[in-house]
């Protein structure tokens, strides 16, 4: 899938073996100035794979933006071949303001393919895709959980499509989620419009947190070497995950929870996982996971109404579950299981 030169984005044409910052248009502000999404772009001498890395499509989503970061500047990217695109922010407008969401409300990642004409977020999407995905082979989209939730790091791509099944395999998160995602999805519609597109999605939102970062830029550098673009030696984790079920243990009355797991631990069907506490103390009832599995993401407010969701349980077999637990405790040192204690701090989890 290799493409040679010349290169052109955002209206600026980027020689081979030079390294340059862009500005793509997007839209405009109240008072007509141009809004831009910053652009790195990357280029080495010879030819290869485009690829692309977007962060903070949700703009209260920094972890993505913090990766992307520390890849730029931790570093230096000795890029041997191909073109490499890298987009700390894509919404602008929620970064400035951290919210998720764009000034109309509208949800960018469910806005793909998007319109010339239509909506704000509509507009913002036609022009990612015809001046970004359009012009990409590949691309990797960062992510963190929503509000009030944190995630154990996961990647998240269509395993039916080989292209993107060989991005999810290198990255080398122990967890890969299959699936074509959500309608209007951004890796959704790249990877129907022939630009394979994996997600991670990582921790909590307005958050920078290092274990994630180095899951993250350990991740982006697994896929260049895969796509022969770095010479880096691909660091493979403890054990691969590849699960396609998942299921939200939702509270069934209001109160304060406790936590009897964190994010990342193994569950085995019927295992206590959280205590609901009326506001005054008294226990109510002990929620049971459903299923055999790995706790997938979580939530972080500990005050629930009745449907509200807990926690989230990616499912395993009974031999799946043995299998991995081995593998992780015979792995000396991994980014995952730092992972796992630090996004625990973020709730009040005690023993059953």
């Amino acid at each position: 899938m290799a493409r040679t030169p010349p290169f052109s984005i955002a209206g600026q044409r980027i020689p081979v073996g030079q390294s340059r910052d862009v500005r793509l248009v997007i839209s405009e502000t109240y008072t007509g100035e141009k809004v831009h999404v910053p652009l790195r772009v990357i280029r080495a001498k010879k030819p290869g794979p485009i690829v692309f890395i977007t962060a903070a499509i949700h703009g209260d989503e920094v972890n993505g933006t913090g990766i992307i970061h520390d890849f730029l500047f931790g570093d230096l990217i000795d890029l041997k071949s191909g073109t490499l695109i890298l987009a700390p922010v894509v919404n602008v407008f929620g970064f400035e303001s951290h919210e998720r969401y764009l000034p109309d409300r509208r949800d960018l990642n469910r806005s793909f393919p998007g319109t010339k004409s239509g909506s704000l977020a509509s507009r913002i999407a036609y022009t990612l895709m015809h001046e970004l995905v359009d012009k990409c082979d590949y691309g990797i989209d960062l992510h963190t959980a929503a509000f009030q939730r944190t995630n154990f790091p996961n990647i998240r791509a269509d395993l039916t499509n080989p292209h993107a099944r060989r991005l999810a395999e290198a990255f080398g998160c122990v967890m890969v989620v299959d699936g074509k995602g959500p309608l209007g999805s951004f890796r959704r519609e790249a990877t129907k419009r022939g630009c394979p597109t994996i997600i991670l999605e990582a921790g909590e939102p307005w958050k920078v947190e290092p274990s994630v970062l180095q899951i993250g830029t350990r991740g982006i550098r697994n896929v260049l070497s895969n796509l022969g673009m770095i010479t880096d030696a691909q660091l493979k984790p403890p054990f691969l995950a590849k699960v396609r079920k998942t299921a939200w243990v939702r509270a069934t009355v209001g109160g304060i929870l406790k936590f009897h797991v964190s994010p990342g631990d193994f569950v085995e069907a019927g295992q206590p996982i959280v205590t609901n506490y009326s506001i005054m103390g008294v226990e109510q009832n002990t929620l049971n996971s459903p299923n055999n599995g790995i706790i997938l993401g979580m939530a972080t407010m500990p005050a629930v109404k009745p449907g509200e969701p807990i926690c989230n349980i990616a499912t395993l077999t009974a031999k799946q579950l043995q299998r991995y637990r081995s593998k992780l405790e015979q792995a000396q040192s991994d980014p995952h299981s730092q992972a796992q204690t630090d996004l625990a701090t973020s709730m009040d989890v005690v023993d059953a």
